[in-house]
């Protein structure tokens, strides 16, 4: 049965593989997304801005919290899975 199946799947083999490609697009970004250098480094953006006058206290304050409420997620993720990745 199981290559009587293959061969009758064989034309969605193109949208499997796509699928597995959004998968791994989805799985480095959320990596990156949760890397805490990654996360520093738009904090120390964050501070520049800020110090240049190009953004107001307030919307500093606003994205600050949400970079260290990424970073305390990555925090978390990591000590509970060993590689970050998941929030």
């Amino acid at each position: 049965m199981g290559l009587i199946s293959e061969v009758l799947l064989l034309p969605l083999a193109p949208v499997r593989g796509s699928a597995w490609a959004v998968r791994q697009a989805l799985q480095e970004a959320e990596r990156i997304y949760y890397d805490p250098a990654t996360i520093q480094a738009e904090l120390a953006r964050l501070e520049e801005q800020l110090e240049a006058g190009e953004i107001s206290e307030e919307e500093f304050d606003r994205l600050e919290d949400e970079l260290l409420d990424r970073l305390e997620t990555a925090s978390r993720g990591s000590a509970g899975t060993g590689n970050g990745t998941t929030p």
